[in-house]
């Protein structure tokens, strides 16, 4: 059985509106796409770290209880399990504050085995942290190694804006190891200065990876495949929090590419008709959690959905 398998970072989020707490929801970039995708029964494993306090066992408690191992997560007793507040505003997107205080001992995991067309799934500054670049190049290693597909999502924040030359080399690393690449337009603008898809594309990531996939919330998606491009109108909802859209964004393409059957070897080859489903997948994972202050979709959602796409 294919299996997806994530690392990145776990935070508590803490979801304000008009200065009120609103909700506390475990959290991460690449933690969030891994809870919707176990609870649409996808076999996941999820690499990362957490700290040995009330905070750490929300985290793992939460994985546990949407079925996931904690086999894999460093539980550190030095430090603490980082925070996170996001201050939605009128439109329910985020600004945010980080609260983090790591030991000097970072990810003492062993990973587990990568098997062929396997799914790995890398993104935010965790993935291009200098000081966790080593653990994670090791995981792109084996996954190369294996035959299995990379999924590299930015999710480049404009708290790093001034670090970006210096963690460019990195970034291009990643995009050359990734089968597929995605981003928000707010990503490049933070990264290139720009939030034209088509520039980004054409100069910074087509001579690394051919796939890629530009967000730019509430407008069209945008995708490039096999010397194509197309165009996808996002539907208009009533947002509650846009705080993990592009997370599930992330776990519904990575569900459809299951669901389809696409393996490494067919991504070179994979026309319109499949590209279609499987950003309808994304579209349709990413529409539901802005629907609610959750950071992954629910288990009503994913029962709902196996079932109409029976």
């Amino acid at each position: 059985m294919r299996r997806v398998i994530g690392i990145g970072e776990t935070i508590l989020d803490i979801l304000f509106r008009s200065g009120k707490p609103q909700a506390a929801v475990p959290g991460g970039s690449v933690y969030n796409a891994m809870i919707s995708l176990s609870r649409m029964g996808i076999d996941v494993l999820f690499i990362s770290e957490t700290g040995n306090d009330r905070v750490g066992e929300m985290i793992l408690a939460n994985m546990r209880d949407s079925g996931i191992s904690t086999d894999y997560v460093n539980v550190f007793p030095e430090g603490k399990s980082p925070v996170s507040l996001a201050f939605l505003n009128e439109r329910n997107d985020a600004e945010y504050l980080f609260y983090k205080n790591y030991p000097n001992q970072r990810l003492d995991v062993v990973f587990p085995k990568i098997t062929a067309d396997d799914i790995i799934m890398i993104g935010s500054y965790f993935a291009v942290n200098p000081v966790l670049r080593d653990k994670v190049k090791e995981l792109l290693d084996a996954a190369s190694q294996a035959g299995a597909i990379v999924y590299y999502d930015v999710n480049f924040r404009s708290t790093h804006k001034s670090e970006a030359i210096k963690l460019m080399p990195s970034i291009l690393e990643n995009y050359e190891y990734a089968d597929i690449v995605r981003g928000s337009t707010e990503d490049f603008q933070n990264m290139f200065g720009t939030n034209d898809a088509d520039k980004v594309y054409r100069d910074h990531v087509s001579y690394y990876c051919k796939n890629f996939i530009c967000t730019s919330a509430d407008a069209d998606v945008v995708l490039y495949y096999n010397k194509e491009y197309k165009h996808y109108a996002v539907k208009p909802i009533k947002v509650v929090s846009t705080v993990g859209a592009g997370d599930n964004f992330n776990a519904g393409i990575v569900y459809g590419l299951l669901k389809y059957n696409v393996r490494r070897s067919d991504l070179p080859a994979l026309g319109e008709k499949e590209w279609d489903a499987i950003v309808g997948c994304g579209m349709s994972f990413s529409a539901e959690v802005c629907k609610s202050l959750e950071n992954s979709v629910s288990k009503d959602f994913a029962e709902h959905f196996l079932d109409a796409n029976v």
